[in-house]
């Protein structure tokens, strides 16, 4: 619902401006007249139509109009009501717009258990023998007609390369700038196909944060297969022990 905005005056249609009290009038057709505030101006909405705005006394409804639609023929100054109704001002409590529960939803807010509604439309998709690109998912002969009806769509694999390289397991993290090597010489990485070959790999290392995560190439953390713990600096250079042979007396057994 738009917002009324009235003005107090108007350089145009003065005839329907004047009919103050003809849209006061009106409203006692759908409303009492305690429930009816002062004139508070006019909305001019086209050639020989006008809006007069009252303020709204009823209860809950502070910032709201009651609006009284006029209208005139051409040449006419005979003035006629064409629409009553109550319309929120510039300073008046509304409810958000309403936008669906599958447009809402955020993947924050899904658990494993629970069900997506199906989007027939959904742009990152496309029928599985639509995509014809080199990186398109290699359909086996199992699955022609009876595997996956839908694969990713051009746009879909770059929407995922961009969320995978823009987040924590990315190169713009404290892990990365403090390992001493990139995961694309770690022999934990576990490549993928297609262009994500070139991008992205899986970890495969249990030790690693990021272990079962998809992981960039220049990502990086403490837990490369390469790399070792820094080794703890002596306060001094330790000497191998010295043994003097000559110095030994041998004891014969008397037994």
């Amino acid at each position: 619902m738009s917002r009324l905005q009235p003005v107090k005056n108007v350089t145009k249609e003065k005839t329907l401006a004047q009919a103050v009290d003809t849209a006061r009038e009106a409203l006692l057709e759908i409303t009492t007249a305690d429930s009816i505030g002062e004139h508070r101006g006019v909305v001019l909405d086209a050639e020989r139509v006008l809006t007069h705005a009252f303020a709204c006394e009823l209860p809950g409804y502070v910032g709201w109009f009651w609006a009284v639609t006029l209208a005139r023929a051409s040449r006419s100054r005979k003035v006629t009501v064409n629409e009553l109704s109550l319309k929120p001002g510039p300073d008046a409590l509304m409810a958000p717009d309403w936008v669906p529960w599958a447009d809402r939803l955020e993947p924050k807010d899904v658990s494993g258990t629970e069900a997506l509604p199906y989007r027939a439309d959904d742009s990152r998709l496309v029928e599985g023998f639509e995509d014809t690109t080199e990186d398109a998912d290699q359909l086996e002969e199992f699955e022609m007609g009876l595997g996956r009806a839908r694969v990713l769509s051009i746009e879909g694999r770059k929407e995922a390369y961009n969320r995978w390289y823009n987040s924590d397991r990315g190169p713009n993290t404290a892990s990365t700038r403090a390992a001493k090597a990139n995961c694309s010489t770690c022999a934990f990485m576990m490549l993928m196909a297609g262009s994500a070959r070139s991008l992205f790999g899986v970890c495969a290392n249990e030790w690693s944060p990021d272990d079962g995560k998809v992981v960039s190439l220049d990502h990086g953390c403490g837990a490369h297969s390469e790399t070792d713990a820094p080794r703890e600096k002596r306060l001094w250079v330790q000497t191998e022990p010295v043994v003097n042979e000559t110095d030994i007396e041998i004891v014969e057994s008397a037994h």
